[in-house]
């Protein structure tokens, strides 16, 4: 096989490890996300004796669930699985091809997570310009509370009575939080696992490796610019206050924490997976 072929499979890999990664965190962890948009988009404060819808992540889920279903916990899911798919596969793909082609200068071999930081701010930045209307629109979906309107109205509305531009409000403060955001999460996750591998004396990351790593990526990732993920919810959802009637930190902590776990564990057997059938088939 040569040089093109090679590379050629890699990348395939690494895209297809990244959208299947895509898909299962978001199946896994869209009721976390859909609480944690409820809190962020919430003006009341939060309290127990305070006029607020919400005002603990126990009895959101048991009021949006008593209220809207519990099939309401999965609200906005169609968009979200594009976007997951769509930025799972862009968002690995391209940090695998810009860590691989750093690896090439020697100099920059001793600077391995600010590398990595690099990576995964780039990659980051271009998946999300990929895929943003369809966060815009998962975001819109998932806001309203008794009103149940369509992926098919929210696209048709935002085309005839608004604008275009609208399914990117709420980008630049998208790309300000995700260009870090991402860049923490790979160099995060690069530490900790080497220091796993390290300590448990292992030459590849494993399962285990994966999950805490990924969770401690992820939690300290998500505090650091939540924020900034605040002020892009509250963009998105201008020009649609009908659809609804403290903030989310922690959901949005703990749907961090989870979702990266989950993504990085799923990335890596995923592409353990992959090599193993062409392994298999290039034997055959």
């Amino acid at each position: 096989m040569d040089t093109s072929s090679k590379t050629a499979n890699h990348n395939s890999e690494h895209a297809v490890a990244g959208a299947v990664s895509g898909f299962v965190t978001r199946c896994m962890c869209q009721p976390l996300d859909v609480v944690k948009i409820r809190f962020q988009l919430q003006v009341e404060p939060i309290s127990k004796y305070h006029v607020s819808k919400y005002h603990s992540i126990a009895q959101a889920f048991y009021l949006i669930i008593k209220e809207e279903g519990i099939f309401a916990l999965w609200k906005g899911h169609v968009p979200a699985q594009l976007l997951s798919v769509v930025y799972g596969m862009s968002q690995v793909n391209i940090y695998d091809m810009k860590f691989s082609s750093f690896n090439n200068f020697s100099l920059l071999n001793e600077w391995k997570y600010s590398t990595q930081f690099v990576a995964g701010s780039g990659a980051g930045f271009l998946a999300t310009i990929t895929s943003f209307p369809f966060d815009t629109i998962r975001t819109r979906l998932v806001a309203q509370s008794i009103l149940f309107y369509s992926i098919k109205y929210f696209f048709s509305c935002i085309i005839r009575h608004e604008s275009p531009k609208v399914f990117f409000y709420g980008l630049l403060p998208t790309l300000l939080q995700i260009v870090p955001h991402t860049g923490l999460q790979f160099a995060f996750y690069g530490c900790f696992s080497d220091i796993y591998k390290k300590y448990y004396n292992e030459s590849n990351i494993s399962f285990y490796n994966s999950m805490i790593s990924g969770s401690a990526a992820g939690l300290l990732a998500k505090t650091a610019v939540y924020p900034l993920d605040l002020s892009r919810k509250r963009l998105q959802i201008q020009g649609f206050k009908h659809g609804r009637q403290g903030f989310g930190l922690i959901p949005s902590q703990l749907k961090a924490t989870a979702a990266t776990a989950l993504h990085f564990t799923v990335y890596e057997q995923s592409l353990v997976l992959l090599k193993a059938l062409r392994s298999d088939i290039s034997e055959k």
